[in-house]
C-alpha cells in the first residue's frame, strides 16, 4: 500500500523517494490528512520509538527529519483547502546565555513528527521572548533546553515570567538539556521533564491531546 510505502521510504530517509510517493498519493486523490498521518507521521513516529530504544541515532534521526520536512511542504496547501490543523502549538527555544541547539532541534522534528506546530525562537532566548511567543501565538506549550548548568536557572525565569504575564495556568512549560533533572523540574514548578527528544514529543502530544 502507497501510504505504507511512503512510511518505509521516510524510515529509510530517503528523501527522493518520499516525494515521489507522496505526489503519486496526491495525484491518486488521497486524503491530504492520511497521506500525513498514515505515511509521514507513522514513519517518524516509528523512527522516535527506535530513537528512544538506541536502535537508530541521532543522524538517522535528522535524515528521517529532512524527508518528512519534504513530503510535509507537498502536502501543506491541501491540508489547509481540507480544514486540517495541528494537534498543537509548542514554542521551543534554548534558554538565554546558551548556543547549543542539536537537542533543541532533535525535540523540535519528533515533536513535528507527532503532528505538532512548531515556533522555533532558536538559541539564547530570553524569558521574556517565550513569554511572548506563547502569547502571541496562543500556545499550549513552552519548551525550554539548556546544556550548561549556568543557564538552567533562566528556566525559573520562564516559570516566574508566565505567572506574572497571568498565563502560567494556560500553557504547560517543558524542560531538558543534558544538566536537568526531574528534580530540578519539580523546584522550579515546570510542568515536565523529559530525559531524551522521543519523549519529549509523546509528553507534548499528550499535554495537547489532554
Amino acid at each position: 500500500m502507497l501510504l505504507e510505502e511512503i512510511s518505509a521510504a521516510l524510515q529509510k530517509g530517503n528523501r527522493k523517494a518520499v516525494i515521489s510517493l507522496v505526489q503519486q498519493a496526491i495525484d491518486e486523490g488521497a486524503f491530504a490528512r492520511d497521506i500525513l498521518e498514515k505515511g509521514l507521521l507513522k514513519g517518524m513516529s516509528i523512527i522516535g520509538e527506535k530513537f528512544k530504544n538506541n536502535e537508530v541515532y541521532v543522524p538517522e534521526v535528522l535524515i528521517a527529519a529532512r524527508a518528512m520536512n519534504a513530503g510535509t511542504e507537498l502536502l501543506k496547501p491541501l491540508l489547509v483547502s481540507e480544514g486540517v490543523k495541528a494537534t498543537g502549538k509548542v514554542v521551543i527555544g534554548t534558554v538565554k546565555g546558551d548556543q547549543h541547539d542539536i537537542g533543541k532541534n532533535l525535540v523540535r522534528m519528533m515533536m513535528e513528527g507527532k503532528g505538532l506546530e512548531v515556533i522555533d525562537l532558536g538559541v539564547n532566548v530570553s524569558a521574556e521572548a517565550f513569554i511572548h511567543a506563547a502569547m502571541e501565538n496562543n500556545a499550549q506549550i513552552i519548551a525550554c533546553s539548556a546544556l550548561l548548568t549556568t543557564t538552567m536557572d533562566e528556566m525559573r525565569r520562564v516559570v516566574e515570567t508566565a505567572k506574572e504575564k497571568g498565563i502560567r495556568n494556560q500553557v504547560k512549560i517543558m524542560i531538558g538539556g543534558a544538566p536537568v533533572t526531574d528534580s530540578y523540574c519539580k523546584s522550579i514548578g515546570a510542568d515536565a521533564y523529559t530525559p531524551d527528544a522521543a519523549t519529549a514529543a509523546d509528553v507534548a502530544a499528550g499535554y495537547c491531546q489532554a
